[in-house]
């Protein structure tokens, strides 16, 4: 291998995951990228000094590897930012992680009596099948808290109704959340979740920070890393990938490897094939759908207007979903002091209404929602800008399941190639489950065998386990505990 290239596909989290790892074992990559900018979606956008996240990126893992691995990178560039979000719903803002008086004194003791009892309702007859995320979210928390705090925001968020919603996307992302844990940790402090950590790290200029200084690294140790160059093309022979036709500057370029590793769109991946897949796998990749997403950022002549990162708007009478504060994630991603830049997030799809405004139609509605959510008050909005990210979260409806499998069990007889990351798996997760799949992929091509589509589906790979219990499983002489953590490893 030492003498061989591997290309690897996207420039975001995981493909430059793949990259390093292999250049720090003497193999030099080349990454091919169609953007002008590394990171994928946990890029940082700039705008006149201003520097703002596309959705929001905590960077928290259980996996020891992975945050062994920013610390690497990053170095001293890391800071700690406390963790604040509200839910804003019916004209009131509720503290999350839920806190019981705070949720009693807003909702009045009557909804929060019905709330209960609801939950004990679900408990008591809990419904037999969960096949979508209503029937999984009402069996543990119950109908009413169910339609108070998660069905317009989810909805919102995907544009289906969230009986169409697989069960699955629930269980990957709020597994573990309950009522019970939130009103311990509102009564007595204990914070062991995932979803309800009170601190975080964060690099201080936004985490295209981290994603910029791997694309150093690995240029620094022989690797390349090309922007602007889009995949038009994945040659193969029966099933084995020889090159990919790529274009840059209006010129076609071919790279060949003995070994590729991707993390564009499985959708992408298929159509791209030369000469094409059979045919039930094309409609398979056909039948994958994705929601896309846009921000609005906002310059606001105002030193502080909340004191939240994030807040999700859950009220249905507004368009926004999310609203970031990125002064609160980092001071220094605002270059004057004496202002606040906010991130008006809106989830779409390519070509709807909201998709279609103009940037000046959707700086004025972000202005106008905000005006409307009371958050600005007094306060003059000097600018603004727009940025749309296509593709931004693989959609888990009623179909994807079996379209999934299709195309899993196709890709996986390719002798050389590996898909990785949240479009190359179609899997919604965290930038550190990205990195994760990543880094056993480079490992394979080490000698290593990790079945990377086992990985976070036997059990939460970080979620269900502390960093000490992590540690134990994976020094393990048990193959059969690292299954839990990892992989199939063999």
């Amino acid at each position: 291998m030492k003498n061989n290239q591997v290309i690897v596909i996207g420039a975001g989290p995981a493909g430059l995951t793949a990259a390093y790892h292999l250049v720090k074992n003497g193999i030099k990559p080349i990454v091919l990228e169609q953007s002008d900018k590394v990171g994928g979606i946990s890029r940082t956008e700039k705008y006149k000094g201003y520097h703002f996240d596309i959705g929001g990126h905590r960077f928290f893992t259980k996996v020891q590897e992975v945050q062994d691995l920013w610390y690497e990178v990053l170095e001293n560039d890391f800071i700690k930012t406390p963790r604040m979000s509200r839910i804003y719903y019916q004209g009131k803002f509720f503290q999350y992680p839920l806190s019981a008086f705070d949720t009693l004194q807003k909702l009045g003791i009557s909804e929060s009596f019905m709330i209960i009892w609801s939950y004990l309702q679900a408990k008591r007859q809990p419904l037999p099948v969960e096949d979508n995320l209503e029937q999984w979210v009402t069996n543990r928390f119950g109908e009413r808290l169910y339609k108070t705090f998660f069905k317009t925001y989810t909805e919102k968020v995907w544009g289906i109704p969230c009986n169409q919603i697989q069960a699955e996307w629930a269980a990957q992302r709020i597994k573990g959340l309950s009522v019970k844990t939130a009103v311990l940790n509102a009564l007595i402090g204990k914070n062991d979740t995932k979803t309800l950590i009170k601190e975080f790290d964060y690099p201080r200029l936004g985490p295209g920070m981290m994603w910029e200084r791997f694309t150093e690294k690995i240029e620094e140790a022989g690797g390349e890393v090309h922007m602007n160059t889009k995949v038009l093309g994945i040659e193969r022979e029966g099933e084995r990938i020889n090159r990919v036709i790529a274009e840059r500057d209006g010129n076609l370029i071919k790279f060949e490897a003995e070994n590729f590793i991707s993390s564009m769109p499985l959708n992408k991946l298929v159509q791209k094939m030369d000469p094409a897949l059979p045919s039930h796998v094309v409609e398979a990749a056909n039948g994958l759908k994705y929601r896309d997403f846009l921000i609005v950022s906002l310059i606001v002549d105002a030193p502080d207007l909340f004191p939240d990162n994030w807040i999700y708007i859950h009220s249905p009478e507004v368009k926004v979903g999310r609203i970031q504060n990125f002064k609160n994630w980092s001071a220094q991603m605002v270059p004057d002091s004496s202002k606040t830049c906010l991130g008006m997030e809106y989830f779409s799809n390519i070509g709807d209404s909201l998709w279609s405004k103009t940037d000046e139609e959707l700086i004025a509605l972000a202005k106008q929602e905000l005006e409307t959510l009371g958050l600005a008050k007094g306060a003059i909005v000097e600018d603004g800008v727009v940025i749309r990210q296509p593709k931004a979260y693989p959609v888990y409806d009623r179909d994807y399941r079996q379209h999934l499998d299709v195309i899993q069990d196709y890709v996986q007889k390719f002798e050389n190639l590996q898909t990785t990351g949240r479009n190359g798996m179609h899997r919604y997760n965290n930038q550190d489950h990205s990195m994760l799949t990543a880094l056993l992929a480079a490992k394979n091509l080490l000698g290593e065998k990790h079945d990377l589509w086992n990985v976070n589906t036997e059990r939460s790979y970080h979620e269900d386990f502390t960093k000490e219990e992590w540690k134990q499983l994976a020094s393990s002489e048990d193959d059969k505990d690292l299954t839990f953590v990892v992989s199939n490893k063999k």
